[in-house]
């Protein structure tokens, strides 16, 4: 197996997400692929020291989890990627002062496509599997804290996101069908221009 080519970085309709595609070589034994490289993520901005891996299996298709955060000092980048089955992957900007606040990305990742997401402290983010059996695994840049857990309500109609799934056909935890709207959300997070952030 000849090891070549090289990881995309891709932007999205909100620049500090981005949309990551790993090169997968394949021959008649399988596949080999590097699904983290520190520099490649650098050269495209993305300066985050990971501490923790989660993995989370959801076996049935309509499973929702988020929309999930944590608030300084404990706010975590993230960056997921599916290795078996697929989701919609949403992300919103909760960054108080930010020209895309409320607004939101969502992406389909798969394990067939062999994508990933990265998202950055200061947004709420969440998925629903589209597949039985689906699994994702994620690394997150600082350590889980109860006392900072905190989320926002997943269908809340300002949003606008087109989940796949109603609110009746969907399953989700007791915790995600309790918190609050966007509209009686602490701002939590300050939006800082790149320029700022470059000071």
């Amino acid at each position: 197996m000849v090891v070549g080519g090289k990881m995309q970085v891709l932007a999205t309709a909100i620049a500090d997400i981005k949309l990551i595609k790993p090169v997968r070589h394949v021959d008649s034994r399988g596949f080999f692929s590097e699904v983290f490289k520190e520099r490649e993520l650098q050269k495209h901005d993305i300066n985050v020291d990971f501490v923790q891996d989660n993995h989370s299996l959801s076996v049935s298709k309509g499973v929702v989890r988020g929309l999930h955060f944590q608030i300084p000092p404990f706010a975590q980048a993230k960056l997921l990627r599916v290795t078996a089955g697929s989701i919609i992957d949403v992300a919103v900007d909760i960054r108080d002062g930010s020209p895309s606040f409320g607004r939101h990305v969502a992406v389909v990742l798969s394990a067939a496509d062999w994508n990933q997401i990265f998202i950055p402290e200061g947004f709420a983010h969440g998925y629903c599997t589209l597949e039985p059996n689906t699994e994702v695994l994620y690394k997150v840049s600082a350590y889980y804290s109860l006392e900072h857990d905190r989320g926002l309500l997943w269908n809340d109609p300002a949003l606008g996101i087109a989940w796949p799934v109603s609110a009746d056909e969907a399953l989700v935890s007791d915790r995600d069908r309790k918190h609050p709207a966007l509209s009686r959300l602490p701002r939590h997070f300050r939006y800082e221009p790149t320029s700022r952030r470059q000071d």
